[in-house]
């Protein structure tokens, strides 16, 4: 049986597609509320740039784990429902990404764009780190449905499959930003490899 419309079939439990929404924007908004918590009661840090630097490339880089969860969640368990707020999610990692930048350009820095294309140019991590953040940003600008018309679906698709290149890039970023600890970005690079496993794996398995 399909599920209505209106509603979201959450494992047992059928919801409304705007609690679900709801729901789901709020969990991914936890994050940055607890930066500005750590913030307003001193929790940032001898460093405290650095430190929200850091914070919130993890958690871009999460983000889009997330969204990129989706579609294998949909192929393994069946679910529908993170197909049906994936957009919301893709916004939400690009929210983080773009936070993230921010941080670096503008509190960082302070706009010293000759400083920052020297960064961009000899140290590897920051020329990824802005190609992921250059191929995140056109997403999110052809995130709204007229950019789907526009473009036509399959252009639109195509374009959006970079999501992986980015999530690599996001990845690659973190280990050579990191250098020396490296379990975290390995976890981060092994979870991706296993969302592309699965849509690879479904996609070969297809019938024809």
């Amino acid at each position: 049986m399909n599920t209505p419309a209106t509603t979201l079939n959450m494992a047992l439990f059928p919801l409304p597609y705007r609690v679900v929404w709801w729901l789901v924007f709020a969990v991914l908004s936890m994050p940055l509320a607890w930066l500005v918590n750590l913030g307003l009661n001193d929790g940032l840090g001898a460093n405290p740039i650095e430190f929200i630097n850091r914070f919130l490339g993890d958690w871009a880089l999460r983000m889009i784990l997330v969204s990129l969860a989706a579609t294998p969640l949909k192929i393994l368990f069946g679910w529908r429902w993170p197909v049906r707020v994936r957009r919301m999610l893709g916004l939400w990692a690009f929210t983080y990404v773009a936070l993230h930048i921010t941080n670096y350009v503008v509190v960082d820095n302070f706009f010293a764009w000759d400083d920052i294309w020297k960064d961009i140019v000899k140290r590897n991590f920051i020329t990824v780190g802005m190609v992921a953040f250059t191929i995140i940003t056109s997403l999110a600008a052809t995130s709204w449905n007229g950019a789907i018309k526009r473009m036509g679906s399959k252009s639109w698709r195509r374009l959006h499959k970079l999501v992986y290149v980015a999530a690599a890039l996001g990845s690659l970023h973190y280990i050579w930003m990191v250098k020396a600890d490296l379990l975290l970005p390995l976890v981060h690079s092994t979870i991706l490899a296993v969302l592309l496993a699965i849509r690879v794996y479904a996609h070969i398995t297809r019938p024809a």
